[in-house]
């Protein structure tokens, strides 16, 4: 794990392994979405550079719904709880690190709520096809997500539970081992509790990598197949919401948010309704066909 990459040299900036792969993640997904926006969309030549334009907004709504859910979550942690070693009470009492992102701290269904919110004012205003631009920046994002969830690995955020006796020997990546308390202690920028120091943890931060690229695949293949706009994104919010609940039940980091005794946590209950409504749209929209630019059933 390395929370920390380097320090800039005379400014004492340390340049922190999350927000250089969520950059990344971003800049490869921007690549993509053009790419795909230009093979599915009504102007292959003019709108790759519309959702050029378009990027910037959902830069925006990535980071500020993604870090505005993580701090409601925490402030009300904190407000429950009274834990004074959780970052609620550190947003609470220090209001400016609300804003440093690069140190880790955001809920993906905010970025993704944010992204289509503010993607697709974006699209509209600059003549993308809003449902459009959501089914190719989905899937686009997928493949970006894929990488920025190597940052979460990196700096030892959204870790999974201590696996049980008898598997620790099951190799990377369905097992991670955390750093001894001599390395965590030298690394207080990495996420992983010092009590967890030597234990073999399930590896939920690959595995959402990994479920990311697979739904990024089929995300791919529906567009070429897809009855009307807006149908890839409702499959695919479908699908994420029933693996992304799976792999919720391997995790061990309660400061996401646990809620009714531990039983269910923040994703998990985002996932069930943002599943139900995706799945009621689908059966309501079960019947409906248009012309559908790049569509290739073959």
């Amino acid at each position: 794990m390395h929370p920390v990459l380097f320090t800039v040299p005379g400014f004492d900036f340390q340049v922190r392994s999350f927000g250089v792969m969520l950059a990344i993640g971003f800049l490869v997904g921007a690549h993509f979405w053009g790419r795909l926006i230009a093979r599915h969309g009504e102007d292959p030549a003019g709108d790759p550079e519309r959702v050029s334009a378009v990027t910037v907004a959902v830069l925006f709504g990535v980071v500020l719904g993604g870090r505005l859910f993580y701090v409601i979550v925490e402030l009300l942690r904190y407000w429950s709880s009274g834990d004074v070693g959780s970052a609620g009470y550190q947003y609470v009492h220090d209001p400016v690190s609300i804003i440093a992102v690069w140190q880790g701290g955001l809920v993906m269904y905010g970025g993704f709520l944010g992204a289509i919110f503010l993607g697709m004012r974006s699209a509209k205003k600059h003549g993308l096809n809003p449902l459009n631009a959501v089914d190719t920046g989905l899937t686009a994002g997928f493949i970006g997500q894929a990488i920025g969830r190597i940052g979460c690995l990196l700096v030892g955020d959204d870790f999974g539970r201590v696996v049980p006796a008898g598997k620790e020997s099951l190799p990377f990546p369905l097992t991670i081992k955390v750093p001894d308390l001599e390395w965590l202690r030298a690394h207080p920028q990495s996420l992983f509790p010092h009590d967890l120091a030597g234990e073999t943890l399930w590896a939920t931060q690959p595995w959402m990598s990994v479920n990311a690229l697979i739904l990024a695949v089929i995300g791919v293949f529906l567009l070429r197949r897809r009855k009307y706009m807006g149908q890839t994104s409702l499959i695919l919010v479908v699908l994420y919401a029933i693996t992304r609940f799976t792999i919720e039940a391997f995790r061990g980091d309660k400061i996401r948010g646990m809620w009714f005794g531990d039983t269910i946590s923040t994703s998990q209950m985002i996932s069930i309704i943002a599943g139900s409504i995706a799945l009621l749209l689908l059966f309501k929209l079960r019947n409906r066909k248009e012309d559908v630019p790049g569509n290739n059933p073959a």
